[in-house]
């Protein structure tokens, strides 16, 4: 009875009941220790403060004029009343409309300062407050190449799918994260890299794993200690980037399809003929891959998203892999032109014969701070930023006799 109780428990969890190893009375999965994982409930992730939070980093939309007093107000109020050391971008510091303001002197001579790709805060922000749109949000991740600090975003931009916050009762909401048991969700990211002149000649595929295994066998017999990179990353890595939406690969500027080569764990799926691919996370199936016609998967859900941009197939549907694979992405042999690939929007560049891009999730999520819960916030997301599936309701019949179905 215990047991009937427990499984009917165990349905409520979002990620769905652990499945069982036994099948029939003599089969079973064959015991692996190193596949053995555990999976929290995404209902139960509270936030907890492990010492009370200190530093906070404010990340304001930048060239809107109208997020200039939520921002003086925000500030003065985290450095006067919760005696915050606040964090902001160097050149929204030197904003013009802020150093006229005499009255916001004080404070602003007690922000902190800090310039994207010259000063390292990843070691010292306890949380994260944006304030604008989607956007603001995507920034703070760029800003965590590895682990990122809670993020709590109030819908001052445009969109505002990822900023769950009204800003009207901001010292109310942002007392209550710091207090603590505020409900998260943990938004995977994609950790990319490319590698440049993987490839020892245009056309030769990668090594697949087992010639890597043989080849490393033979190192380890002729006494060599195994290299810090495989075979299949003999190239030079060029960038490594933590990604919160998505990875795109596109024709660029060329008139021709992109024609470039999709591996799934060191195996060729399949070859994507088309103005290009979008390889998302959950996150991001609600951004472009929406746009290209992929379906909207919740943020908690450990999968990666492969969408096709106008694939010249009528049969290439977008695919949902799980999240432990890694996908590899390089241009055919036969491509008649280069491709292009950017990260989030961002550092846009080409890939070119020889290079290949690797994707895979990261471990490194972003606790994206919920104003009601993770179900609810994302379903409201849904109805009233993308208003999924908006219709005007259907008239019920004035007199039930009039139906066909129900004359006799």
């Amino acid at each position: 009875r215990k047991a009937a109780k427990s499984l009917d428990l165990r349905t409520h969890f979002l990620h769905g009941p652990y499945p069982a190893t036994h099948f029939g009375p003599k089969a079973c999965i064959l015991p692996n220790p190193t596949s053995v994982m555990h999976i929290q409930d995404p209902a139960s992730q509270r936030l907890t403060w492990n010492k009370p939070p200190v530093n906070v980093l404010v990340i304001r939309k930048i060239r809107d004029e109208s997020l200039v007093e939520p921002f003086k107000e925000l500030c003065r109020f985290l450095v006067e009343e919760k005696q915050m050391m606040v964090y902001v971008e160097r050149r929204v510091a030197d904003d013009a409309t802020l150093s006229k303001d005499e009255a916001f002197g004080s404070i602003r001579n007690q922000l902190c300062t800090f310039r994207e790709g010259y000063d390292d805060i990843s070691d010292c922000i306890d949380l994260i407050i944006c304030l604008g749109g989607d956007g603001t949000l995507l920034y703070a991740s760029s800003l965590f190449q590895g682990s990122v600090p809670p993020v709590m975003a109030f819908h001052l931009g445009s969109l505002g799918f990822l900023t769950p916050f009204k800003f009207e009762s901001y010292k109310t909401e942002v007392a209550k994260v710091f207090e603590g048991n505020a409900a998260i969700t943990l938004r995977s990211r994609l950790k990319v890299k490319v590698v440049k002149d993987m490839l020892q000649r245009a056309g030769q595929q990668p090594y697949d794993q087992e010639t890597q295994q043989q080849q490393q066998q033979q190192q380890e017999h002729n006494g060599l200690p195994p290299q810090g990179h495989t075979n299949s990353e003999a190239g030079k890595v060029t960038l490594q980037l933590q990604v919160l939406n998505e990875v795109v690969v596109d024709r660029g500027p060329s008139s021709y399809l992109s024609n470039v080569d999709l591996y799934l764990d060191g195996r060729l799926i399949t070859s994507v003929q088309g103005d290009g691919v979008i390889v998302s996370t959950p996150t991001g199936s609600t951004a472009y891959a929406a746009a290209a016609g992929a379906s909207m998967i919740h943020p908690n859900v450990p999968a990666i998203m492969v969408t096709p941009i106008c694939p010249h197939s009528l049969s290439f549907r977008p695919i949902v892999v799980p999240a432990g694979v890694e996908l590899m992405i390089t241009l055919s042999p036969d491509a008649r032109n280069t491709a292009w690939v950017s990260f989030d929007g961002r550092k846009r560049q080409e890939i070119q014969y020889g290079d290949c891009i690797k994707i895979t999730t990261s471990c490194y999520p972003v606790p994206s701070i919920c104003c009601h819960d993770l179900v609810y916030d994302w379903f409201e997301s849904l109805a009233q930023c993308l208003h999924w599936n908006v219709r005007k309701r259907q008239a019920r019949l004035a007199d039930v006799s009039d139906s066909s179905d129900t004359e006799n």
